[in-house]
């Protein structure tokens, strides 16, 4: 079901976490200075933030066993203020724990099998993947296996780990990309061809400052070189990238002022070179071994389907099967998402009760296991079609049931100004209130899937770019301000937003994306045309009169 620690893996993160211990120790003593620490805290994912610390622990996948969900309810409990925050990156943040606490969160932490490595620094953050990985019908393979050889590949890479930048890598199997690898460093997919299996290689996405999309460089490459021909690509890039300006130092850059052609040539080569390396080379036996930790749970023959659910008399039961719940790779399972997008948390927040309590239903109706997606909710990947009754009235009184899955009140936010110093404006509230008001305009309307995502600063961390509606907070002479962008996608059909005008004032946003989405459902042909496809036909100019009204002033330098 998912990668067990062997005595070397729990050997190296309980060493980290004494190392750590040491060097806490220092820094609260006076040995250390703030500057000298930083280095030492940022590899344990440890960041100082506009408050206070916030540690960032590393969720291989998204993949968590309920035991892990148990010790992150404690921790959230015991060391912070009784919360987790759920990233974009499948991880999962603390924002307030004591520095004398961390050492103690770290030890808690390697007891069941999870750290904070790498999930800060300029190194391979986590490996994220498809959320629905070895439920999906549209799957080729299991793609966690290969997740999972790329994370032991790249933690402690003694090559890899001072890049000219973060470095994040998605891998998908599925016809439809929930992984977004078009805006990784690195997205790859899994094909076959001519019976052998293989990856398609895209190189140079990312958001942030300078958004672009992903180039492939590879048709196919084999599944044997794998490791080497992602080491050629790192290889290259830690030579050529930019350290000069850090604003210009991710491969995106690189991949842009090289030119693909030129890029890809530099891979090839390097490629060749390295490819006969034993250290690079793909044993079955390590294959094997790999892929034994993800067999299949032992899933009953049944045959329920959930046509027979979306007709329920139970209105609130419907419409949250017909927005959360999705069809499984197995006849009488179900895919359930959680909502995590209520009126009474910031988007991707979970209580430690919360927390508990999905523990407690995941091994009741779902294997021991829970997912984290990029979306910032939660999955329960293997559900029996037969359970969802009993599922959904367990999960409306925890304030989990909300259904708006890929709504437009699915709002993704980054923390924003109330704790990143590096934001501009804030997210949250924003955020939250585009939730309630768009929870309203969804009770009266079938709308389908149409993203909404809101980031406080151009570093991104909300994905603002690949929203349909994406929402950038920007300070214009000391005050906030916010942008819309619309257009955007994460999908196999990528694209970035364009932003429509003018930035708005605090109290002009939210009512200016109700206007869109409200100007959307007006207009669309159907219930069938996506937001994104009236778009396309409509063009931008009646979303920018329900933004700005009628005489829309220009779009300022900002």
């Amino acid at each position: 079901m998912m990668y067990r620690y062997d005595e070397h893996d729990l050997r190296l993160v309980q060493e980290r976490a004494n190392q750590f211990r040491d060097q806490v120790r220092r820094r609260i003593s006076g040995e250390l200075t703030e500057e000298e620490f930083r280095p030492l805290r940022l590899q344990n994912g440890l960041y100082l933030q506009l408050h206070a610390y916030m540690l960032r622990i590393a969720i291989p996948y998204g993949l968590l066993s309920t035991t892990q969900l148990r010790r992150l309810a404690h921790i959230a409990r015991r060391y912070d203020r009784g919360y987790g925050h759920f990233t974009t990156r499948q991880n999962i943040q603390f924002n307030w724990p004591k520095l004398e606490d961390v050492p103690a969160i770290l030890d808690e932490l390697a007891s069941v099998e999870m750290h904070a490595i790498q999930t800060s620094g300029n190194c391979v953050r986590n490996i994220t993947s498809d959320p629905f990985a070895g439920a999906a019908k549209d799957e080729l393979v299991d793609p966690r296996p290969w997740c999972e050889l790329l994370r032991q590949w790249s933690t402690f890479h003694p090559e890899f780990a001072f890049l000219p930048r973060k470095f994040k890598i998605a891998v998908t199997a599925a016809t439809q990309d929930r992984a977004a690898i078009a805006v990784h460093d690195i997205g790859l997919r899994i094909v076959r061809q001519g019976g052998e299996l293989g990856f398609e290689f895209w190189v140079g996405g990312g958001q942030g400052r300078t958004p672009m999309l992903a180039e492939k460089i590879r048709d196919f490459v084999p599944a044997r070189h794998l490791l080497s021909y992602t080491e050629a690509v790192l290889r290259i890039y830690n030579e050529d990238g930019r350290r000069d300006n850090k604003y210009k130092a991710r491969i995106k850059v690189l991949v842009k002022e090289t030119g693909v052609e030129e890029f890809r040539r530099r891979v090839e080569a390097e490629h060749e070179r390295i490819a006969g390396t034993e250290a690079l080379r793909l044993h079955e036996a390590e294959l094997e071994r790999i892929a034994r930790h993800f067999v299949e749970p032992p899933y009953e023959a049944r045959s329920e389907s959930l046509e027979a659910l979306l007709l329920n008399k139970d209105r609130a039961l419907a419409r949250w099967a017909k927005a959360n719940v999705l069809p499984h790779k197995r006849p009488g399972y179900a895919i359930v998402q959680l909502s995590l997008k209520s009126a009474d948390l910031p988007p991707g927040d979970v209580t430690h009760e919360q927390m508990y309590a999905i523990a407690v239903l995941a091994d009741r109706f779902a294997f021991g296991h829970v997912v984290v997606t990029h979306r910032q909710n939660l999955v329960l990947r293997d559900v029996r079609v037969v359970d969802l009754p009993a599922l959904h009235a367990a999960l409306a009184p925890l304030g989990l049931a909300t259904p708006n899955v890929g709504r437009p009140s699915d709002v993704i936010a980054c923390p924003g100004l109330d704790y990143c110093d590096l934001a501009n404006a804030r997210s949250i509230p924003v955020a939250m209130e585009i939730q309630e008001r768009l929870l309203r305009i969804e009770e009266e309307h079938e709308i389908g899937a149409l993203s909404v995502n809101v980031s406080g600063c151009i570093n991104a961390c909300g994905h603002h770019h690949v929203g349909n509606i994406g929402v950038l907070g920007i300070d214009k002479q000391g005050e906030e301000f916010y942008q819309v962008m619309l257009g955007g996608s994460a999908s196999e059909t990528p694209a970035l937003g364009k932003v429509l005008g003018r930035a708005l004032a605090p109290s002009e946003v939210v009512g200016g994306v109700e206007r869109v989405v409200s100007t959307y459902l007006k207009l669309r042909q159907d219930e069938e045309e996506s937001f994104l496809a009236a778009l396309s036909r409509l063009g931008p100019d009646p979303f920018k009169e329900a933004l700005y009204g009628p005489h829309p002033t220009k779009a300022s330098a900002a």
